[in-house]
């Protein structure tokens, strides 16, 4: 059968795509997930409903990829990414926080306006209402609210403003950056993840197809034009498009093992070369992160579940040292609840514009195996000067609060930096390993359209694409560059006036 769209990776916005493009009866649309497809929201794990629970994101998780990476030289990690339908939705912490303006607008070819269409219409938002808001998208949108924001949350939203930081009503306005209330896919406690949104609803349409457990090997290329994929099982399967959505470590992945890469690694890997793309896997960033665990006294101060708040800072107004960000840089997130029953809260301080650039490799022509990452954390003296202004904020919110005193307060530069250095870890927010740009850029993959450049009935649609990592989480907008991508191909060519 010659599929019309084939869609590779049932992710945030391999889901959002599929739900839209199956909406046109004539359209025959194949989603190929390389992890399991359930085939209703009750059939996934409790801790993968759980909007509480992180389990998902612990490695060992059979529903996590787990891509070992080196954060730093000497810094082992690993990358936590969904293997389900559902992608990293269904694990993630549902923090649906849009890209700022400043983001989107720095991308080739695209402006806020742009994306501000595509996260209206995905979105259900059950606090806020007016044309920036959506209230009838498949993904719904809640905020904590009364007996949620008993206890260290409200303390900690209280001590920020105490510190002079403006209270952000809603994160999701596009103003200027304060502290205020994570806004999450979740519904009463219950994660709301891509597939439950976009997919689930509608399996019963008959132009569209989801199979789980079929990881793909390569894309199938006719000279220049991409006719089907081959999957990891030897399968050969033909479709008019191609649109790898399979996420930004293994969309730029798979476009190496098809040829389409850095000439020179592609080589060493024992991959023919189909084109010289050196962007491909290169370039990419995401956002270095510390926690600060903290004790405290729920006896005295109980709290029922977990309430997400956040506060984002310009670096530059806490140091004179760092250049100035109004949109804000840094991203202090309290986690309320332990991520383990009697274990210590947290604040998770991270750099949300770093300077760093990480590269992703080819190991061989195995598809099976995970490309070498090296994230490069903290290589550049402004980023780590970031994460110690994050850190020391940190601290005085927490001592100002009344909460505690952690041990990093009062650390010299140098200190603080040992200290940063053996408590690195990555917010698993990998974007740009397959970036828009023109097709002169050696570092760009793609058009604004989403088109690799150089081939026809071939897209990326996921955060490869996204040219730097945005100051606030990406999975909001992974679900936007599905719901835009639709339109795209819908049309046949640019939208939007772009």
């Amino acid at each position: 059968m010659l599929w019309d769209t084939l869609i590779v990776g049932g992710g945030s916005a391999g889901c959002a795509l599929a739900g839209r493009l199956s909406e046109d009866p004539a359209r025959r649309v194949l989603v190929l997930e390389a992890g399991p497809a359930f085939p209703d929201a009750a059939s996934y794990p409790p801790e993968v409903r759980d909007v509480t629970s992180l389990a998902g994101a612990d490695a060992a998780y059979a529903l996590n990829w787990a891509h070992a990476t080196e954060l730093a030289e000497g810094r082992p990690g690993t990358v936590a990414r969904g293997r389900v339908l559902g992608g990293s939705s269904a694990i993630n912490g549902a923090y649906h926080v849009r890209a700022t303006p400043a983001d989107v607008d720095a991308w080739p070819g695209w402006s806020y306006a742009d994306a501000l269409a595509g996260y209206v219409r995905g979105e259900d938002d059950h606090d806020f209402d007016g044309p920036a808001h959506g209230g009838d998208g498949p993904v719904p949108v809640e905020r904590p609210a009364g007996e949620l924001l008993a206890g260290v949350t409200t303390r900690v939203i209280r001590g920020a403003a105490g510190l002079g930081v403006p209270v952000e009503r809603d994160k999701n306005a596009g103003g200027p950056p304060g502290v205020g209330l994570i806004p999450a896919n979740a519904v009463r406690g219950t994660r709301v993840n891509a597939a439950m949104a976009y997919v689930l609803p509608v399996l019963d349409r008959p132009n569209l197809t989801v199979r789980g457990d079929t990881p793909v090997a390569r894309v199938l290329l006719d000279g220049t034009r991409a006719v089907g994929v081959v999957t990891v099982a030897g399968e050969r399967v033909d479709a008019g498009e191609v649109v790898l959505c399979a996420g930004a470590v293994k969309s730029p992945q798979l476009l190496a093992l098809s040829g389409i890469g850095p000439a020179d690694e592609l080589r060493a890997a024992g991959v023919a070369v189909v084109a010289d793309r050196p962007g491909v896997g290169h370039g990419w960033s995401d956002h270095p992160a510390v926690f600060l665990g903290f004790g405290y006294d729920e006896s005295l101060h109980p709290e029922a579940v977990s309430a997400q708040a956040a506060v984002h800072l310009d670096s530059g107004a806490l140091d004179p040292a760092l250049p100035a960000d109004p949109a804000g840089d840094l991203e202090v997130l309290l986690f309320a609840r332990p991520f383990a029953p009697g274990g210590p809260r947290h604040l998770m301080c991270a750099v949300q514009q770093p300077e760093s650039r990480g590269s992703s490799v080819l190991v061989d022509d195995d598809p099976t195996r995970c490309p070498r990452l090296h994230h490069r954390y903290l290589a550049s003296g402004l980023d780590r000067g970031r994460m110690r202004a994050a850190v020391r904020f940190a601290a005085e919110l927490l001592s100002t609060s009344g909460i505690t005193i952690p041990t990093t307060a009062g650390m010299s530069d140098g200190e603080l930096d040992a200290w940063v250095a053996g408590s690195l870890t990555t917010s698993s927010h990998l974007c740009g390993s397959a970036a828009i740009g023109e097709p002169d850029d050696p570092g760009a993959v793609v058009d604004p359209w989403f088109r690799v450049h150089g081939f026809s009935g071939l897209r990326v649609v996921d955060t490869s694409v996204v040219p730097t990592v945005p100051r606030r989480g990406p999975a909001a907008t992974a679900l936007m560059l599905g719901e835009v991508a639709a339109d795209v191909l819908r049309a046949g060519g640019p939208v939007n006036g772009r």
